[in-house]
């Protein structure tokens, strides 16, 4: 049993020691909405005379006018694509928002959580212009999540086949988060679809983080010989990094919301093969033999969405950071985590604040970071303009 570490409670809170006081929230936020100094003995010194490191940050409107985006993938700096809910992917080029779709799933079921979610590039997209995509379908035994590979374009995609399929879905706690670890397999993340039990049902793909080959097989190496389980014991996790130079797999997480479990608990996880971690036996902070705890645990609940780790140098403050975007504690949250021990976790802080319902973070091949608003999903507080993609940028003194 892996002892909880550190259990955090609280409510966002704006960072402080680095951010200059923030502009009061309006019903449409301005182009630039924060601007934060880092103190002087914390700047990375530049490195090359003629190259200054970037001194603070601020936050741009990329563009608005999107229907609850939830990833987005760059295949350049210039160009991003964006998967939304209602099962459009959309293209933004040079901060330029395209009228219409790339590809529209027709089978795509869109209630209340359920839709196109996760989006990944192959490894080798610049040569094989491949990406994958994980949606909602239904049949005769209900509805589904199924993962798909396709085929970029330029001006449109096709759907070249289905890679796992059956992982079961409901209208809350369906999963669908995609990324590709440095071993180059495919990661895709599964609620329990409101069958809690299902969780620690090692026949269902239900409650899991599943790791896939990218043709779609089943890796030799897996926890449990012939089946795509990776791990198990999860609620509905919702976003995956992976540590720069360690390769470490962190994991962010919903917790129970009251119906299923008292409020609270949301967690970020540090995924090990075939470890369970505890759902629906165990949350919050209470322990159990055999399940993982929590490196961090959030009540009252923030929704943890989407993860990353910032590995450029551009923003040399957030160097090495791991982010999530929050939805219930809408923002972006930024977590310093060991990179000497990993179950050490010294400080959690939220840097953006006032934008409402945050889904999706992503570091773009220039070094930025991007991330989404969710405000369209029915749980927001609807802004004119529909939804939105912001970056942060450095600024140079």
């Amino acid at each position: 049993m892996t002892q909880k570490i550190l259990v955090i409670f609280m409510l966002p809170v704006l960072l402080t020691a680095a951010c200059q006081p923030m502009p009061a929230a309006a019903a449409e936020p301005a182009v630039v909405t924060y601007t934060s100094t880092v103190p002087a003995d914390t700047v990375t010194p530049a490195t090359t005379a003629t190259v200054p490191a970037a001194t603070s940050w601020k936050v741009e409107e990329v563009v608005q006018g999107l229907e609850i985006p939830w990833s987005i993938v760059f295949t350049s700096p210039e160009r991003l694509l964006v998967s939304e809910r209602p099962g459009r992917v959309r293209e933004i080029v040079n901060g330029q928002l395209n009228p219409e779709a790339l590809y529209t799933f027709a089978d795509v079921v869109t209630v209340e959580e359920t839709g196109l979610m996760g989006m990944v590039l192959d490894p080798n997209y610049s040569e094989n212009k491949t990406l994958y995509a994980c949606y909602t379908s239904q049949d005769a035994n209900g509805m589904f999540d199924r993962v798909v590979r396709m085929t970029d374009n330029g001006d449109s995609l096709t759907l070249d086949g289905v890679l796992l399929e059956g992982i079961p879905a409901a209208k809350y706690h369906a999963g669908c988060r995609l990324g590709i670890g440095p071993d180059e397999k495919l990661y895709v993340t599964s609620g329990d679809a409101r069958v809690p039990s299902s969780a620690q049902d090692l026949d269902s793909l239900a409650g899991k983080i599943l790791r896939i080959n990218l043709d779609g097989s089943i890796p030799a190496d897996n926890p449990l010989p012939g089946s795509p389980v990776y791990s198990y014991g999860h609620r509905n996790p919702q976003g995956l990094a992976w540590q720069p130079g360690s390769g470490r797999l962190y994991a962010a997480e919903h917790g129970p919301s009251g119906s299923d479990g008292p409020g609270g608990g949301d967690e970020i996880n540090l995924i090990q093969p075939g470890a369970n971690y505890g759902w629906p036996l165990v949350s919050h902070d209470a322990t159990l033999e055999g399940t993982e705890s929590p490196l961090i645990q959030f009540t009252p609940a923030v929704a943890p969405a989407a993860a990353m780790f910032y590995s450029s140098d551009v923003l040399p403050m957030f160097e090495g950071k791991f982010f999530f975007g929050a939805l219930r504690g809408e923002g972006v949250v930024m977590v310093d985590i060991s990179t000497e021990d990993p179950t050490v976790i010294n400080s959690v802080q939220w840097i953006v604040s006032d934008v409402g319902r945050v889904r999706e973070v992503a570091q773009s091949p220039d070094g930025l970071i991007y991330f989404t608003t969710s405000n369209q999903d029915g749980r927001g507080t609807y802004r004119a303009g529909g939804d939105r993609v912001y970056r942060i940028v450095p600024v140079y003194e």
